[in-house]
């Protein structure tokens, strides 16, 4: 989130019943882990650069997942479904770390989290172009104001580092919202292809083929001076807490909750973040980055039909 959050309101079409105790505590919890793991980001990406630090962060995941995994016994279903797994990981998990990653090297995480909340409006476009899943004109008003909101917080440099410029500012706001549409990709997809497998075989498997995939690049991109301690302590808590555990809570989350629900985690996600990098980072929070995350929000509660305009009676 990071990120997480991937999911579409009436994917396929499929009918979710939840209990709303049971996924409730996985909803904050989650939001309190990729909250954090924009902190964990800001802190390793300048040391090891975008990819390589994404790459780590994918294969601690997939080293503290995949022995879970043989203990519960889900290594015959990862096999079954390795390519879809695996592939949806790079939607899911590599691409989007590595642009969060080169973002925040610019930006700071509060931000970053506020340009993440607009993954579910990205959910709805994605769904609406595949499952031909047509937005309602509440949903549409809400796609329009919550794009609205990333303008304004993109015409201005709030957010930024004191040695970053409005250049730099433009490539990090696309690379954020490049990472959110890999996310709405990814939970369309999801829904469509891994329905009804565990969580740990999905979580395993798409971090396994993230792992894959960003092994080579970041070989070559590869630091030449050997990261700081700091730097690997925040990839491990990344790898371990904010991706192998997070993972597992959202996978979960899915199949209790559906991917509408799903969704709302990225409301919690910037209030979290936003908390982590005031206390542990002396990031500085304007007026306009509030402005603009409500305007985002509003929109995204009306885009993925959490809130929906009423008509008026007629008389």
């Amino acid at each position: 989130m990071s990120g997480a959050v991937k999911g579409v309101a009436g994917v396929a079409g499929a009918a979710v019943e939840p209990n709303p105790r049971r996924w409730l505590i996985d909803l904050v919890l989650l939001g309190a882990l990729w909250g954090a793991s924009f902190l964990f980001m800001r802190i390793a990406a300048p040391e090891f650069g975008a990819l390589p630090a994404a790459a780590v962060r994918v294969g601690i995941a997939a080293l503290f997942l995949l022995p879970l995994l043989l203990v519960r016994g889900h290594g015959p279903t990862l096999a079954r479904h390795w390519k879809a797994t695996m592939l949806i990981g790079v939607f899911n998990s590599g691409i989007p770390f590595a642009l969060f990653c080169f973002a925040l090297l610019t930006i700071n995480t509060g931000l970053a989290a506020v340009l993440n909340a607009t993954v579910p409006m990205f959910g709805a476009l994605v769904a609406w172009a595949w499952f031909k899943d047509r937005p309602d004109g509440s949903r549409i008003l809400g796609l329009m104001i919550g794009f609205a909101g990333v303008a304004m917080l993109a015409s201005r440099s709030a957010g930024l580092h004191s040695s970053a410029d409005g250049h730099d500012a433009m490539w990090a706001v696309l690379a954020c919202l490049g990472a959110c549409m890999s996310y709405g990709i990814s939970a369309s997809a999801s829904r469509r292809f891994l329905g009804g497998i565990p969580p740990l075989a999905t979580a395993t498997g798409s971090q396994i083929g993230a792992t894959i995939v960003l092994a080579l690049p970041a070989l070559w991109l590869w630091p030449a001076q050997m990261p700081s301690s700091r730097a690997w302590l925040a990839l491990i808590a990344l790898g371990v807490a904010c991706t192998g555990l997070a993972y597992i809570l959202f996978f979960r989350l899915i199949e209790r909750a559906g991917p509408a629900r799903a969704l709302t985690v990225t409301f919690l996600v910037p209030v979290f973040a936003v908390l982590y990098g005031t206390v542990f980072l002396d990031e500085r929070i304007t007026q306009w980055m509030l402005i603009c995350a409500a305007v985002i929000v509003c929109g995204v509660a009306l885009s993925t039909g959490i809130v929906k305009l009423r008509r008026p009676a007629a008389l």
